[in-house]
């Protein structure tokens, strides 16, 4: 008797939890495809008077793979809920990132915290040379190829925040050239 045929009240624990509460989408015609990475969750405690009580914090890379891409770290008590909101927050602080074809415009170092991150453009064909945190943003900004390197702490949540301030900061040669011409 396969689980179609059963019964409602008959179906086991886990088929009925795992119908419970679908994820909602937004399938609107105009919204453009993006690529959503889970980058780190983590278990989190904090003890009160009754006990310990427990979340889950996620954090998440949001990408259109063109040149936008926005972070966020989310909490909240069950996985699901937590990785949901952080891709919402991730969604409203998407920010631009000026691109050279697939690879960044130049070479850039940023700190945050103890974590170090060197990101560098590379020639067509090398691919993403780039570990944990790092590749997931890269992947979702559409990066193809270039080289990192993380030097200090690998805490994912600083590497993560460095990578982002040091996209944030790439400048468009073309367009620094023309002002300093002018």
């Amino acid at each position: 008797m396969t689980t179609e045929n059963k019964a409602p009240d008959q179906r086991s624990q886990n088929q009925r939890r795992r119908n419970f509460r679908p994820r909602r989408r937004n399938n609107d015609s105009d919204e453009i495809s993006l690529i959503e990475k889970v980058i780190k969750i983590r278990r989190v405690s904090k003890t009160v008077k009754g006990g310990r009580n427990l979340s889950f914090n996620a954090m998440v890379a949001v990408g259109d793979g063109a040149g936008r891409v926005g972070i966020a770290l989310a909490s909240a008590t069950a996985v699901p809920d937590a990785v949901q909101r952080a891709v919402q927050y991730a969604k409203n602080r998407m920010i631009n990132v000026h691109l050279n074809n697939a690879t960044l415009p130049h070479e850039f170092i940023y700190r945050f915290g103890s974590s170090k991150v060197m990101l560098k453009p590379a020639s067509p064909g090398t691919g993403l040379i780039a570990g944990g945190g790092v590749r997931a943003v890269l992947e979702a900004v559409g990066v193809k190829d270039v080289v990192s390197k993380t030097f200090g702490s690998t805490n994912a949540i600083n590497v993560v925040y460095a990578t982002m301030e040091a996209l944030k900061n790439m400048k468009d040669p073309k367009k620094e050239i023309s002002k300093r011409k002018a």
